[in-house]
Parts: C-alpha cells; sequence; structure tokens
C-alpha cells in the first residue's frame, strides 16, 4: 500500500493497480499542496462531505481522467449536476464494490456545505446546506483505510473499528474545525489501528497545532505508530 500526502485531507492510497484519491483539495486551491489537479490520476475519488477544503478540485480532476466519484448521496448529485458522470451515491451504511476492494460510509460529527456559486465558488456564505458528513472505510490491497473525515471525537468509532478492524487511521488533529491533538490520542486509543497518519492541521492559522507531540502522546499511550507527512510526501504501509 503506498500512501501520498497532498496536504489537508487529500491523500491518495495506491496498490500499485488502482488509486483512490480522497478529499481533493489541491494547489493552488489548497495553500499546503504541491501537486494540481492536473498532476493527479486517480481511478476513484472518494468524498467525506461538501466543505470548499475536501471538494475543491474534484470536478475537474474527474471529468479530465473519468475517475469514479463516491460521495454521500446529496453531494453526489451536486457532483453529477456538475458534469461528473460516473458518481456513486451511498448514504451512511453504504458500501460500493470495486474488482479491488470497497468503499463504506460511516458517520462523523461534522456539518455539510456545498459550495456557493457565481464569483465566490468556494464560500460557505453562498453556498447551501445539504446532508451529513461522512467518514470513509477504504479497503484496498489488503489493508483497510478508515479515514474519519471532519469530525470530533466520538464513542462510535469503536464500534465501527469492531465491525471492521482498521490497519491505517488517518484523522483530523488541528482542533478549530474538527478534533484537536488530545482527543485525537483518544480516538486512536478507540481504534486501535497500528498506524495513524494525522491530517487537517497547519494548512491555517486556526488549525496549527504540534504534530510531533500528537505522535509523542499516541505512541506513548500504546495506540499506534504515528507517521507524520509532509504536503507531497509518500509512506509505505
Amino acid at each position: 500500500m503506498e500512501i501520498k500526502f497532498h496536504g489537508h485531507a487529500c491523500f491518495e492510497y495506491s496498490d500499485g493497480g488502482t488509486t483512490v484519491l480522497t478529499d481533493p483539495f489541491l494547489a493552488p486551491n489548497n495553500p499546503a499542496a504541491v501537486a494540481t489537479a492536473a498532476d493527479v490520476e486517480p481511478d476513484v475519488i472518494a468524498i467525506t462531505h461538501g466543505h470548499a477544503d475536501h471538494i475543491a478540485d474534484a470536478v475537474p480532476v474527474a471529468q479530465r481522467t473519468g475517475a469514479q466519484c463516491v460521495a454521500m448521496v446529496e453531494v453526489a448529485g451536486w457532483l453529477g449536476s456538475h458534469g461528473v458522470e460516473g458518481v456513486s451515491d451511498p448514504n451512511l451504511g453504504g458500501t460500493v464494490s470495486f474488482d479491488w476492494g470497497w468503499i463504506k460510509l460511516v458517520p462523523a460529527w461534522h456539518t455539510n456545505t456545498l459550495p456557493g456559486a457565481g464569483e465566490n465558488p468556494f464560500s460557505a456564505e453562498t453556498g447551501v446546506v445539504v446532508g451529513i458528513p461522512a467518514g470513509l472505510l477504504i479497503n484496498l490491497g489488503g489493508k483497510t483505510i478508515y479515514q474519519t473525515g471532519d469530525t470530533c471525537l466520538f464513542s462510535d468509532m469503536k464500534l465501527i473499528a469492531e465491525r471492521n478492524p482498521v490497519d491505517i487511521l488517518v484523522l483530523p488533529i488541528g482542533g478549530h474545525y474538527t478534533m484537536d491533538r488530545h482527543d485525537a490520542v483518544v480516538a486512536a486509543q478507540f481504534v486501535g489501528a497500528d498506524t495513524v497518519i494525522p491530517m487537517h492541521y497547519d494548512t491555517f492559522p486556526p488549525i496549527e497545532t504540534d504534530s510531533a507531540a500528537f505522535k509523542a502522546d499516541v505512541e506513548a499511550a500504546g495506540a499506534g505508530s504515528v507517521v507524520l507527512l509532509k504536503p507531497g510526501e509518500g509512506y509505505s504501509a
């Protein structure tokens, strides 16, 4: 399993034959990203929710590559209305199966606003509140990744991991809009994955945090080995 971090919550997961891109937010929309929407070649795009910092580049990437998009039903409908042809539209608990594995939507505690239009396409002020957000369980290359999406800490993360044992946990640590690094340590304990990768931090001033302290706290708690990635970096799991 090859994992590449594009900054914020945008990752590529590849087993050598299939590449899954999550929450497309790339340069120049993403100030932390190195890659642009023209630099990625996913087979599948999986989206947790409609905030611009998770979906800004989904339409151009999907249209250029023909990637199949998996998103909550309301978000999937929005993608379709913007010219994306290959869309799967599960709701929470729904699983989309592929030849290579599957993607399942699970709960996340957050909000969900689709981008607006006109002169401010990524403004929440001109956007539309629709549906609810999700987390992603991705089974690829014999491993299960739990990318939690933007969420606070909640106890059902234990149940999610009990039902679907997790190898790689990808979770936010930046606080303010999501759980902070302290709650994320507890989340790592709840899930019990061998590998933990933090996301959604240091992209903007409100979510700056001490990732090295998070790594130390998780590993001291025996809650997994933490891998810290900078945008553009990769990791073999």
